[in-house]
């Protein structure tokens, strides 16, 4: 039976040495050869030998280091992508074992979901035999070099990458990629978690339970509702409402306690507010409460995501709830099946679909 994951720190991409490995067989020196899915593995000897430099210039321009001209690393690196190499986890000394690393992204561990998000993942992993190493690209202080870092030491990388997927998939190189919720065009593997069936459950419950002024608080750094919001705006609309949208710059409960407030206090009929989150929907509590409005008497309230945090607080949280076990779950697959070669590394075959539910409590 597999041991415990373990949750390691991200090294900084310039913590390691030399690249290592394995000498390849003489046969194999001073010539280019085909790696696939069921073939080898390309060590550093082949990159060397492919485009004609030696194994102390491949390491330099693997690693962004000085010391080599322009001309030579893309030379080096068109080499290591044609061979599908990438530089050995162990020689390097970052790995104590052999169990598979995989690369978790996060993009805010205060956020609560972020945390259960990485539970759910290391509990997976666990029974899987691989360790987990983890980036926080929304604390980290140089997400580029934690992206790039969280790569040279995993086998696959797994996380939110927000609207920045197809620079930081670049720097990922040949490393299978399964994105979460991706904001835009799938470029590798992902796993879509989609609100849209429990928006419109929740919609026809809003109109039986009598709601007729909602708004929602929203979260977008662009001053344009979300795609969440979007969705919600839209099965609002088509059941005859007319709701207001205040939108925040980010999606904490200090932003929800903000919008709600000003909201509360503009919109005087104001009887359902439904959040961005749950972390949103906390501060929408706070504001309702501080502002005398019973809840779920006179304001309703919903978030979104499922955290065990709003069966806490007193009315218990209505949320459209996603099973961040099944997320987890899915993403293993794929990256299991992209590493084995089963899978393909992009494409309908390697894209699945999780779904929130509705799920009722005393709030709303």
């Amino acid at each position: 039976m597999a041991g415990p994951a373990r949750l390691t720190r991200v090294a900084g991409a310039g913590e390691e040495a030399g690249a290592a490995g394995p000498a390849a067989p003489a046969s194999l020196r001073g010539a280019p050869r085909t790696v696939g899915p069921s073939s080898t593995r390309a060590t550093i000897h082949d990159v060397a030998a492919a485009a004609g430099v030696s194994r102390q210039t491949v390491t330099r321009a693997m690693n962004g280091l000085y010391g080599i001209s322009t001309a030579t690393k893309e030379r080096v690196l068109a080499a290591a992508a044609a061979l599908d190499y990438r530089p050995s986890r162990f020689g390097r000394g970052l790995v104590t074992g052999g169990d598979r690393q995989l690369g978790l992204v996060v993009n805010d561990l205060r956020n609560p979901y972020s945390p259960e998000l990485a539970a759910a993942v290391l509990g997976l992993a666990a029974g899987r035999g691989w360790d987990v190493m983890l980036a926080d690209v929304g604390l980290a202080g140089d997400s580029d070099r934690a992206v790039q870092a969280l790569g040279q030491q995993t086998d696959v990388v797994v996380g939110y990458l927000g609207a920045r997927a197809p620079e930081w998939i670049e720097r990922l190189g040949s490393v299978p990629v399964v994105e979460l919720d991706p904001a835009g065009e799938v470029l590798r593997a992902a796993v879509r978690i989609d609100p849209s069936t429990a928006i419109e459950e929740l919609a026809d419950h809003l109109v039986r339970t009598g709601v007729r002024h909602p708004v929602i608080v929203d979260a977008s750094d662009t001053g344009r509702p979300s795609s969440r919001g979007r969705l919600m705006l839209d099965a609002l609309r088509r059941r005859g409402y007319l709701p207001e949208v205040a939108i925040a710059d980010a999606p904490t409960s200090e932003h929800g306690a903000a919008m709600t407030a000003r909201a509360l206090e503009r919109f005087r009929r104001v009887d359902a507010v439904l959040a961005f989150n749950d972390l949103m929907a906390l501060g929408v509590l706070a504001a309702c409460r501080r502002a005398g409005r019973d809840v779920p008497g006179d304001v309703r309230v919903v978030g979104v995501d499922g955290l065990a945090l709003g069966t806490l607080v007193a009315p218990a949280l209505t949320t459209l709830a996603v099973d961040l076990d099944a997320v987890a779950r899915e993403a293993l697959d794929l990256a299991l099946g992209m590493l084995s070669g089963g899978l393909p590394r992009s494409g309908a075959a390697v894209q699945r679909t999780v779904r929130h539910r509705l799920l009722l409590r005393e709030s709303a």
